[in-house]
């Protein structure tokens, strides 16, 4: 029990301290929302479901790294920047499999 309430103030953190949370948060309610207002199939919609949620929780470990190497200090640090920018890179990857997806799925209903 103590492990869900230890994720869900996590996740009101980040909603909280993390603007580009909030951004990918409002962008799959969005996504999702245009998901099921489309014919798509079961599959499609559920597709866009996980992306979304993959995306997010690519942020949120993406907010972890930056919040662990600047914690590390705040001279500039080689190593500290290849984390942060491979986090970063992997928000992006799921963003660009995500609007893949929608571009795929909205082909297929032409």
């Amino acid at each position: 029990m103590n492990r869900c309430l230890w994720s869900w103030e996590g996740v009101v953190a980040i909603w909280r301290e993390e603007p580009s949370f909030r951004f990918w948060f409002v962008l799959n309610i969005c996504s999702v929302g245009l998901a099921f207002w489309l014919p798509l199939s079961t599959e499609g919609r559920a597709l866009i479901v996980a992306l979304g949620l993959v995306l997010l929780a690519a942020e949120a470990l993406n907010t972890g790294v930056e919040a662990a190497v600047d914690r590390s200090g705040m001279e500039y640090d080689a190593l500290g920047k290849y984390a942060k920018d491979a986090a970063s890179a992997g928000v992006a990857l799921v963003a660009i499999a995500a609007g893949l997806a929608w571009v795929i799925l909205i082909y297929g209903l032409l």
